[in-house]
């Protein structure tokens, strides 16, 4: 009996921790699992009763270089912190722990909580200095164990890298030979012609998504290799993903380049504290073994570069991405194109109005930064496409015809690879119904069990067969694959004039923004608000660099308000003429109003109010008003009138509904004076004083 084990250590309970680092180990090496679970016979001998045991066992497979994932460790250490634990048995340091700080925590709990330690070489307790430092010791030689191990392993597999024999799985496409380090071409040409499909589709549409659609137009399936099971290393066909031509255009090994090291693990502290692994790829200059035309390719080194380059530039989910990314949908041909002058920042498609048919351009720092400055441009899509498209047909006038015939070439050899996809695909499915047929010739007839199971198998390879025929001359209906001779001409015919071909309807909107980023490398947009203009500052592929003045269109504000130099005539003529003569004076000329229309009376007069125009003054020198008039003879204006409208007051009016001027002569003013006085109707006005005495 150990000196060490006392009466209070066996009256808690006694715990026995298990662990393997992986599941593999668990399966082959049941050995060390067992000695593991024998250490409850040790408890038992060193005194605990079976129910004063547990044993945690449920990190197995686990890894103990952290606790993170490991819930019986962590049982663990809560319950020894709680003092439920009087000893805890385990086969070695190691299997505690690989990590020095968890490690040592845990003997430092220990040995608050008076804890013994238990292992095949016998009893410690932590809060002894001696058992503690040897402890200790052991610990920190677990932890240098694994990292020994580790350097190791890897330094084998690194110095055979660097020779190229390390194998590991290769992609779909290649097959390994007899020699080490030896990678060939797949034998099966169905799956080489459907590899290089990819990489050519990539370069003529410029992302992935174009090419998994291509595929999805044209009904092509796509190989990959199973890995277990009873197909583990069979090449089986499916649809092609958004993901598998990323994996592909990304691997190095199709530009026959030879790779180890492309990826490595990372750890990082968590928000919780916790320590978490990664893995994360590393730029080419980080690799550790690169060699070049170690194997065949179906693309060249440099193709593979190009290739990630546009991948890079594809991306938008990036703050500082100025690149123009890939053609997509949309009528805004320019997109990805244009940044802002003021900021730097791309510019955006947005598209407003009824259903989204008025697309604007539209600075992204307006949707990223609540502080963006108003400076930020926003542009007409609509505008700016017209005149880039306009200078960029200018400039390849000259090369139409060579232009047309690279498009009809391209067209061929995109038929000519559909079509040589499926004639494989028929030709794999034909051979495999002729071997169910093989098959089913060499069975004994006699065996109807297996006989008819073969029959089966062979009816299903010949109803397969026949499926994907019918399906390829529906394809070739319905996405022309074939190019007559009628149509070849047609086209030449059509691209003569080029504009004509650019305008048409047939002319999708990603093929317009492919030919604009073969041209343009981008367009940087400033807007001069006070003068209405913008620059449209032109970068183009080959390096030149060509400034483009654009009218910006004029506001609704704008366009219906009456331009200075008409204000200015109106104001000049307003001086000796009225709002009548005004109209009939600018009709005569031939001028119109803003809106297009002839100008009338009313237009003239709102001018004048608007611009603070006065009226005319066309009263003579020496003309009295009817006020005027009615005052010198003390009687109601209505008597002046009356006086007017029946001839006795002679009257100059311009015009119905505007004032009366009357020049009053001695013998007409004593001729009124004197009807005044001997009139008994008309009643003279009151003077001041009888008005102020009325008042009192």
């Amino acid at each position: 009996m150990n000196s060490k084990i006392q009466i209070h250590h066996r009256q808690k309970m006694a715990y026995i921790y298990l662990r393997q680092s992986t599941m593999a180990q668990v399966y082959h090496h049941q050995e060390s699992t067992q000695r593991q679970y024998a250490l409850k016979d040790r408890a038992l001998e060193l005194g605990w009763s079976p129910d004063q045991i547990r044993v945690l066992d449920a990190d197995l497979g686990q890894s103990g270089t952290q606790m993170n994932n490991r819930q019986d460790f962590k049982t663990l250490v809560s319950d020894v912190s709680l003092q439920k634990v009087g000893a805890v048995f385990a086969l070695e340091a190691s299997r505690l722990s690989r990590s020095c700080s968890d490690w040592h925590r845990l003997l430092e709990i220990c040995s608050l909580s008076g804890t013994l330690i238990v292992d095949a070489d016998g009893c410690y307790d932590p809060a002894d200095f001696n058992d503690q430092l040897l402890l200790g010791l052991k610990g920190t030689m677990s932890q240098a164990e694994l990292h020994f191990i580790r350097a190791r392993l890897q330094g084998a597999k690194r110095n055979k890298a660097q020779r190229g024999e390390l194998r590991f799985p290769l992609p779909v496409g290649y097959a390994y030979g007899e020699d080490p380090g030896s990678v060939l071409l797949d034998p099966d040409v169905e799956v080489q012609n459907a590899l290089r499909l990819v990489f050519t589709l990539f370069r003529q549409t410029g992302s992935a998504y174009g090419v998994v659609r291509h595929f999805e137009q044209h009904g092509l399936t796509f190989p990959r290799r199973a890995y277990g099971g009873i197909w583990n290393g069979k090449i089986l066909w499916s649809k092609l993903i958004q993901g598998r031509v990323l994996g592909i255009l990304g691997n190095p090994s199709y530009a026959g380049a030879y790779v180890f090291g492309r990826y490595r693990g990372a750890k990082s502290v968590s928000p919780d504290g916790h320590i978490q692994s990664k893995v994360q790829r590393q730029p080419i200059g980080s690799w550790l073994v690169l060699i070049r035309e170690h194997h065949p390719g179906y693309i060249n080194w440099d193709d593979y570069l190009e290739n990630q380059q546009m991948l890079q530039q594809n991306q938008t989910n990036t703050p500082d991405q100025c690149s123009s990314g890939p053609a997509r949908e949309g009528r805004a041909l320019l997109q990805g194109l244009l940044l802002c002058a003021h900021c730097g920042r791309k510019l955006s498609p947005r598209y407003k109005g009824n259903g989204g048919i008025y697309p604007v351009y539209d600075c992204t720092r307006r949707k990223e930064d609540a502080h963006y400055s108003a400076q930020c441009v926003t542009i007409q899509a609509d505008l700016v496409d017209r005149a880039v498209s306009d200078r960029v047909l200018e400039i390849l006038r000259p090369e139409q015809i060579q232009i047309a015939l690279r498009a009809v070439k391209e067209l061929e050899s995109r038929s000519q690879a559909v079509d040589q996809q499926w004639r494989m695909r028929i030709e794999r499915l034909d051979y495999q119904a002729q071997l169910a047929q093989r098959r089913y010739e060499e069975v004994d007839p006699a065996n109807r069990l297996v006989a008819g199971t073969l029959e089966q198998r062979w009816n299903d390879a010949l109803v397969e067969l026949k499926n994907v025929q019918a399906e390829l001359h529906h394809t070739r209906q319905q996405q022309g694959l074939e190019l007559t001779e009628e149509q070849k001409a047609q086209l030449q015919a059509l691209a003569e004039d080029l504009p004509k071909l650019w305008k048409s309807q047939t002319t999708s909107s990603p093929d317009r923004k492919r030919m604009l980023r073969l041209l343009l490398k981008d367009i940087t947009v400033e807007k001069c608000r006070a003068e209405r203009k913008a620059v449209l500052h032109i970068r183009w592929q080959g390096g030149a660099v060509e400034d483009l003045p654009l009218d910006l269109p004029v506001s609704a504000p704008d366009k219906v308000r009456y331009p200075e130099a008409l204000v200015n005539r109106v104001r000049t003529l307003a001086a000796t003429m009225t709002d009548t003569q005004i109209t009939a004076m600018l009709n005569q000329e031939g001028l119109l109003s803003a809106k297009g229309k002839q100008f009338t009376p009313n237009m003239i007069h709102w001018i004048r109010y608007r611009h603070d125009i006065p009226a005319p003054c066309l009263k003579y020198p020496g003309e009295l008003t009817v006020n005027e008039v009615a005052d010198r003879f003390g009687v109601q204006p209505g008597v002046v009138y009356y006086w007017i409208q029946r001839g006795h007051l002679p009257a100059r009016r311009l015009q119905t509904g505007k004032p009366y001027w009357i020049n009053l002569d001695v013998d007409k003013e004593a001729e009124l004076r004197a009807w005044v006085a001997h009139s008994t109707r008309i009643k003279p006005l009151p003077t001041q004083n009888s008005a102020v005495s009325c008042a009192i």
